[in-house]
C-alpha cells in the first residue's frame, strides 16, 4: 500500500485541518522531492506486493496533467506497478474540466474519490467549499463520461444551521447519481478551523447529539435501501467496491506514505512525516530526516487493532486477538464485552465481535473500555 500526500489547495475549507497551502509554484519541486523520498525508502515498500495506491490532500487535482504524469512516470520508473488493483485520486468538483477527466482516464489511475461534502448551496458556502451543488453534479458527469467507472463521494452531515430534509436531499442526490462508493462523515470542529472559530464566537451553534445520530440512521437505511453495503461506519459501497486500500489501513497492513505530513506503518512501527512542506522539501533534498518515529508498545498495536477493526462490518477477529496478543487479553476484550453483548451493542457471532447499529452511535465509549 502506498499513500502520495499533495498539500496543495485553491483555498482552505473552514472545517479543514489537513495539511495543506495555497502555494503552487513549489509543485514541481515537491514532486521531485516525492521522487527523492521514494528512493531512500523503497525498501519500506515490497513493490511485488503493491496492489494499492491512494493519491490524497489537500487537493491532488490542484495538479496540472503534465504535473500528474510527472509523478505516474517516477512511479512507474521506481516500481512494479503490475499487481496494482486499485488507484485512487482524490479531486474537487471545480477542477473537472472534459480534458482534466480525459487525462485522469489515461493514467493508471481507476477510482476517483471526489469532495462534494453537500448537494446544497446554503451549506457549501457556509463551510468554505468553492464549488456549488450544479457543478458537482456536472463534474461527476464529466468522470462518467471519460469512462471513470469506480467513482466514490464524500458527504458531510451535522453542518452549521443543516436540517434533516437538507440532509435527506443530500443523500436522494447521491443516490440517484449512482455512485459506486460514499462516504459520509459527521461533522467535526477541529482545534485552530476557521468554522471552530465561528463558532466559538457563537456565530451559529453545533448541530444537537439528537439530530446528528438522525442524521446518521437516515443515511444508513437509505442507502442500505438503494443497495449500498455499509461496510465500515462512514463507509458504504455496491457489492464489490469497498475502498481496498482505505481497508488494508482497517486490517493493519503495512503501507508507506510519501510528502509531507504523510504517515506510514510497517507493523511495529509508526512514521510520521513533518507537517511543514517547505521543510520536507529541503529535508528530502538535502538528505536529512523527514519523519518523526514512533514504535508502538504491545498494549497501544492492541488498542488500535480494536479501534480500527471495530469499525468495520467484519468486525474484530477473536482468533487473531489471541493469536497476536494472548489468551489473557482475549479474556479482558471478551470480559469487557459481555455487558455491551447483553444490552445489544455489540454481537459475537462465528468468531467476530462487531458493532450493532445501536453500538456504533456510542462506539468511541466501547473502544475506550474494551482498551487495555
Amino acid at each position: 500500500m502506498l499513500y502520495i500526500h499533495i498539500p496543495f489547495c485553491a483555498k482552505r475549507c473552514f472545517y479543514c485541518d489537513f495539511h495543506s497551502g495555497t502555494d503552487r509554484t513549489i509543485v514541481d519541486r515537491y514532486i521531485l522531492a516525492l521522487e527523492r523520498e521514494l528512493e531512500a525508502r523503497i525498501d519500506e515498500i515490497p513493490t511485488q506486493e503493491l496492489t494499492t495506491i491512494y493519491i490524497g490532500g489537500g487537493t491532488p487535482s490542484q495538479l496540472t496533467p503534465s504535473q500528474l504524469k510527472k509523478l505516474f512516470l517516477v512511479l512507474e520508473s521506481k516500481l512494479n506497478l503490475l499487481n496494482l488493483k486499485e488507484v485512487t485520486i482524490e479531486v474537487n468538483p471545480d477542477d473537472i474540466t472534459p480534458d482534466y477527466a480525459t487525462e485522469i482516464s489515461s493514467l493508471p489511475i481507476n477510482r476517483v474519490s471526489m469532495g462534494i461534502q453537500s448537494f446544497n448551496d446554503r451549506l457549501l458556502q457556509l463551510i468554505g467549499r468553492r464549488h456549488n451543488s450544479q457543478k458537482a453534479i456536472e463534474a461527476y458527469q464529466i468522470l462518467r463520461n471519460a469512462g471513470i467507472n469506480n467513482l466514490s463521494i464524500d458527504l458531510m452531515f451535522s453542518l452549521p444551521t443543516q436540517d434533516l430534509q437538507e440532509w435527506e436531499s443530500s443523500i436522494n442526490q447521491a443516490i440517484e447519481l449512482c455512485p459506486e462508493h460514499i462516504s459520509a462523515y459527521d461533522l467535526s470542529y477541529e482545534a485552530g478551523s476557521i468554522l471552530t472559530r465561528k463558532l466559538k464566537q457563537g456565530e451559529f451553534e453545533a448541530c444537537s447529539d439528537e439530530t446528528s445520530i438522525a442524521m446518521y440512521n437516515m443515511l444508513v437505511d437509505k442507502l442500505s435501501e438503494a443497495g449500498y453495503e455499509h461496510y465500515e461506519i462512514s463507509n458504504f459501497a455496491l457489492p464489490g467496491y469497498r475502498s481496498q486500500h482505505n481497508s488494508g489501513y482497517w486490517k493493519g497492513k503495512p503501507y508507506l506514505g510519501l510528502g509531507a505530513s504523510a504517515h506510514s506503518f510497517d507493523g511495529k512501527v509508526r512514521r510520521a512525516n513533518f507537517a511543514d512542506t517547505s521543510l520536507y522539501i529541503n529535508n528530502v533534498m538535502e538528505g536529512k530526516p523527514t519523519f518523526e518515529v514512533e514504535e508502538l508498545s504491545p498494549r497501544e498495536s492492541y488498542n488500535e487493532t480494536i479501534f480500527t477493526r471495530l469499525r468495520t462490518a467484519d468486525g474484530v477477529d477473536l482468533n487473531y486477538i489471541e493469536q497476536k496478543y494472548g489468551k489473557k487479553n482475549l479474556q479482558h476484550l471478551l470480559r469487557e464485552a459481555a455487558s455491551y453483548i447483553t444490552e445489544g451493542y455489540l454481537t459475537e457471532q462465528q468468531g467476530r465481535l462487531t458493532l450493532t447499529r445501536k453500538g456504533i452511535v456510542i462506539s468511541d465509549t466501547i473502544c475506550c473500555d474494551l482498551f487495555l
